[in-house]
């Protein structure tokens, strides 16, 4: 069983040659396909079809209005996946049924105990807030931090949704300094305990911004909307911005264009990255050069 923080290594010999970039691939909601050199890792995997239902518990449901840019059985192998929280646009039944159980499943100590008793993924590691798990494989490794997350502003609200978390990734050469960062926010409104990120990571160079203005009945928010999503940008000031989680669900009643906007508006219109669903970003560990973009 592994511990808050562990380390997993490949056995194959190391891998020369490989590009220090990080090739980042929308396939929806907030599924991103993460390639590093040799390391490929998964985030929050959703697969379900457009007009398929995902289930958010105590009778909820949602139905999806797009398509996933890639079906789970056209995955490539994963060295790993990190799931924010154990919800059914982030972790489906398509998931679920055709995942790979050997695959190591980064998440919240909450989701873990459940995939591993009533799923059966055994390689799941639960980690608590600041907690770090290491994976490596030919000569790259990445390190994922457990960071704040708040799934809902009211406190009773948050004791009926699944725990949440942030995640840092930091991706870079088997023993050597991470090379590349990126923040993941998971489904968090803004608070205040964000800023604490700030403290353990004074940089990052992609943030992955989950959006949406998720509503639930009774009017409740429960994901960042565009003036969210923006404020959390400017008090984290990462070098690129990935908006993801929007229009995917009937439950998202903020478009990408409410944050784009706001994002203008405070003078971070130039850290966006336009990576559409289906698309391809290309992250380079030189702060100076522009990210590619192209269709998956």
């Amino acid at each position: 069983m592994p511990r808050d923080t562990d380390s997993r290594t490949d056995a194959g010999a190391p891998t020369d040659g490989w590009a220090d970039t990080l090739d980042v691939h929308f396939i929806g909601n907030a599924t991103v396909l993460l390639t590093y050199g040799p390391l490929t890792l998964l985030t929050d995997p959703n697969f379900l079809h457009r007009g398929q239902y995902a289930y958010l518990g105590y009778g909820l449901l949602s139905r999806r209005v797009t398509e996933p840019a890639l079906d789970v059985h056209e995955l490539p192998r994963l060295d790993g996946i990190v799931l924010s929280h154990l919800h059914g646009d982030h972790w489906d039944r398509r998931a679920r049924r055709h995942l790979d159980h050997t695959v190591p499943i980064l998440t919240t100590p909450h989701a873990a105990r459940r995939l591993k008793v009533l799923h059966r993924f055994a390689r799941t590691a639960g980690l608590r807030t600041w907690k770090s798990l290491t994976l490596h494989r030919g000569g790259a490794q990445v390190t994922v931090t457990a960071l704040p997350g708040r799934h809902a502003g009211h406190a009773a609200l948050r004791r009926l949704l699944p725990p949440v978390m942030g995640s840092m990734l930091e991706f870079g050469p088997t023993g050597g300094p991470p090379r590349l960062r990126l923040y993941i926010s998971g489904d968090t409104l803004v608070y205040d305990g964000l800023d604490e990120i700030t403290r353990h990571f004074p940089t990052a160079d992609l943030a992955v911004l989950h959006l949406g203005g998720t509503r639930l009945p009774g009017g409740f928010v429960v994901t960042m909307d565009g003036s969210q999503g923006a404020e959390l940008a400017r008090r984290l000031r990462p070098r690129l911005i990935l908006p993801v989680h929007y229009g995917d669900y009937t439950v998202m009643r903020s478009p990408l264009s409410e944050f784009l906007a706001e994002a203008e508006k405070i003078g971070l219109g130039d850290r966006i990255i336009h990576c559409a669903h289906g698309e391809r970003a290309r992250i380079s560990a030189e702060a100076g050069l522009t990210p590619s973009v192209h269709e998956g």
